[in-house]
């Protein structure tokens, strides 16, 4: 039986990330590990480094055509990681 104050689980680990100032970190991780299934094997195997540094994704590709395919559609991808961490945590693509 829950009580009127009782938190779900997924509410109480929300409010210890703000609480903690965890959030950022946990949204960019979240972004990291999804690049695969967001972008797909062929380019996740091609990826050869990725991290975010003030809200930019740095991503060095070995395959410059593949490389240049993604510079035309950055703007979509920015925007399917956003929606899937919930928030704006990526505001621009960099290309090592």
């Amino acid at each position: 039986m829950r009580k009127p104050n009782d938190l779900t689980m997924k509410d109480a680990v929300s409010k210890m990330l703000d609480v903690y100032r965890l959030r950022r970190k946990f949204d960019e991780t979240s972004i990291l590990a999804i690049w695969p299934e967001i972008m797909g094997t062929a380019i996740a195997n091609r990826t050869k480094q990725i991290y975010i540094h003030d809200k930019k994704l740095f991503i060095r590709i070995e395959s410059s055509v593949i490389k240049n395919e993604l510079v035309l559609v950055r703007d979509g991808i920015i925007q399917k990681l956003n929606a899937h961490a919930g928030s704006q945590v990526i505001t621009e693509m960099v290309f090592l």
